[in-house]
């Protein structure tokens, strides 16, 4: 059940990102928009990544609030992948476009773990933060390595 809930919650708020698309005056928008939001995705999960690496001081309050940003910030992105923006200054391989449905899943699963991390977060507990930001972190590398340019 708790599965279930977390999936519908991510295909619910992908849904809810997608009216976005209709904002973009030019396909240089939506690509600027989700590069933006991988931006600050990343820079907060690195955050959470240095503490469950030893590389800086775990601070239970700092993860919270990283987790929640990362969290809701892995919605956003994905609106950003409109038509007519497979090329220009992006990363993104054609395979964002010629296998679409794997992309899609791609990201499901990412926002999935994302959301476990948040939840892990929330306990305080760094063991469960490190064992929560292993598996996110397999996801981005995952989705990384399928589907962006270096």
């Amino acid at each position: 059940m708790k599965r279930f809930t977390l999936a519908a919650t991510a295909v619910l708020t992908l849904a809810a990102a997608f009216p976005a698309a209709a904002q973009f005056q030019k396909p240089e928008d939506a690509i600027k928009y989700r590069k933006a939001a991988f931006t600050v995705m990343a820079n907060h999960f690195a955050r959470i990544g240095a503490m469950a690496n030893g590389k800086a001081a775990f601070d239970a309050r700092a993860a919270q609030i990283n987790a929640e940003i990362v969290n809701n910030m892995a919605a956003l992105p994905w609106a950003g992948f409109i038509d007519g923006t497979a090329s220009g200054d992006t990363r993104a391989k054609p395979e964002v476009w010629s296998k679409a449905d794997e992309y899609k899943a791609s990201a499901l699963k990412m926002q999935e773990e994302v959301a476990k991390l948040n939840a892990a977060a929330k306990t305080g507990n760094l063991d469960q933060i490190k064992a929560a930001f292993g598996g996110a972190a397999k996801t981005c590398k995952a989705c990384h390595d399928d589907f962006r340019k270096e």
